[in-house]
């Protein structure tokens, strides 16, 4: 019954449109990217009950408690687990995501993460913590790593020719989702209420998710685009000709260099993230109608997924110009100078100011993750990328807990010295601009990799001819219906098009009342 989603099933031929991924591609993350906007459930989830727990509550009481509201801590900890297993997912699931390919990976995605959501619902209907941590924590957080690198290795492999834009275009719906589902939710909450929602929504993203898989195909073993010479795009050092085995990435120095580059860059932007509505309520609540602060501050978050998707294009594509460490070189240096000056903003209620700097911010989080899986063709080569970039993404499970527990306790700590909560996050902004100094760091010492953790070429060869010989005979069984294709090519990219379009105008008409 499955057999359609086999990777043997879906080896495209020489009619194939490389075009036709992409929107496969957004799909999937338009879905998935939906987490960054897990902030809109915050404000609903702490009070189902309406009553505050006592301080006597303890942590492990709470998540079976019935009879009081859960801390904002409590619930913050969901994106915190969603984060941890899409790294440790993304890292198990890597190397079989290569064998078994983006199909299989794209819907089991689909059934993790809206089922995953589906769990939610009932934690949010019984009140019970520990089901909404399993729901969108756990089994939504497998459903993020297989669907976050189920397309980044086979578009890498379609644009050899410009690898920034591949991964930018890859990922660019996981930072966009938030800015599609976060009025979505809103609106499915005002009338269904926050139970009903997390159903919904996950109904939604089973189907969307599962048209994404469908719509992967991958090049046959040796493929390359028409015109393209790969001799005269190697002019630089850091860009090599060689690759690395999966299996031998971890033993050298530059994965966990890389590793600590992409932890640190992801802690920085991650924390603002989890808690940007709410911080938005406290820092400018004081500048706005209390009638409005809340939508202003959804508008907040909305922008800000703008901007994460806008870096994941800019920032990728600029790479294939700049070359991947200048461009993090950039990301940690003017990431640097912006949080520092962010509390500076907040406090004197330049409120444009805030939201500017913060979007800049973003613009350079969402590049990071947009740039890594080029960043690592050029360390590693391609042979094995996806699966490379599968155990790097681990370094994301550790920012997923710093970034947001950071902010979260902190805040805590600071009100409880009596500190006004628009100036709680001051020290969590000084923080994390400690952790891009020490990137700043790291990325200078990335150095090529040395030889003797190259493949040889017999290894390489003996693994490109077991594929060959095996797609050579698959390729005839899957012909490409140049006339369907023709037709489905405009509809797809307008049916993820649409959706981003009036996501964006959504944002910016929000973000505008910010401004004004």
């Amino acid at each position: 019954m499955f057999d359609i989603l086999a990777k043997d099933k879906i080896i495209a031929d020489k009619a194939f449109n490389r075009w036709m991924v992409p929107p496969a591609a957004l799909f999937i993350h338009l879905s998935i990217g939906m987490i960054y906007g897990v902030s809109i459930f915050w404000p609903e989830l702490t009070k189902l009950i309406g009553t505050e727990c006592a301080p006597s509550v303890t942590f492990f009481e709470r998540i079976f408690t019935t009879s009081c509201d859960w801390l904002r801590s409590d619930v913050v900890w969901t994106f915190a687990i969603a984060i941890v297993f899409l790294g440790m997912s993304a890292a198990l699931f890597g190397h079989w995501l290569e064998k078994a390919g983006p199909r299989k990976a794209g819907f089991a995605a689909a059934i993790a993460w809206g089922g995953g959501l589906m769990i939610t619902s009932l934690g949010a209907s019984f009140h019970q913590l520990w089901l909404i941590w399993l729901g969108m924590g756990v089994v939504g957080g497998i459903g993020l790593g297989l669907g976050y690198i189920s397309p980044v290795s086979t578009l890498i492999k379609w644009f050899p020719d410009r690898r920034g834009l591949a991964t930018g275009m890859a990922i660019m719906g996981f930072g966009g989702g938030a800015m599609i589902g976060m009025p979505l939710g809103d609106s499915l909450i005002s009338s269904y209420g926050v139970a009903q929602t997390f159903f919904i929504m996950g109904c939604i993203y089973v189907v969307s998710m599962t048209i994404g898989a469908f719509g992967y195909r991958v090049p046959a073993e040796g493929w390359k685009p028409e015109g393209w010479k790969p001799a005269e795009k190697k002019a630089s050092t850091m860009i090599s000709a060689n690759h690395v085995h999966v299996n031998v990435a971890h033993k050298t120095p530059q994965f966990w260099l890389l590793w600590g580059v992409l932890c640190l860059n992801v802690s920085a932007g991650i924390g603002v993230l989890a808690v940007a509505k709410p911080m938005f309520q406290e820092i400018a609540k004081s500048s706005f109608d209390p009638l409005i602060i809340g939508a202003v501050a959804t508008g907040f978050g909305a922008l800000l997924s703008f901007a994460n998707i806008i870096g994941r294009i800019f920032w990728a594509s600029s790479s294939d110009f700049l070359g991947r460490k200048l461009t993090y070189a950039v990301f940690f240096s003017l990431g640097t100078a912006l949080y520092l000056s962010a509390p500076w903003a907040g406090l004197n209620q330049y409120i444009a100011t805030f939201v500017l700097i913060n979007l800049v911010i973003l613009t350079m989080y969402g590049g990071g993750f947009a740039t890594i899986p080029a960043y690592l063709a050029d360390i590693f080569g391609t042979q094995h990328v996806g699966a490379i970039h599968g155990r790097l993404l681990t370094a994301w499970s550790l920012a997923g807990i710093i970034g947001p527990m950071l902010i979260s306790y902190l805040r805590e700590y600071q009100l409880a010295l009596g500190i006004p909560p628009d100036q709680a996050y001051n020290s969590s902004f000084k923080i994390l601009a400690l952790l891009l100094v020490l990137g700043f760091i790291l990325n200078l010492l990335i150095r090529p990799v040395n030889k003797k953790f190259h493949m040889s070429e017999q290894e390489l060869k003996a693994e490109q001819n077991i594929a060959t010989q095996k797609t050579e005979s698959l390729i005839a069984t899957t012909k490409t219906n140049v006339g369907m294709q023709n037709i489905l090519l405009p509809v797809a990219w307008l049916v993820v098009g649409i959706p981003i379009a009036l996501g964006i105008s959504n944002a910016l008409q929000k973000g505008l009342i910010i401004f004004q």
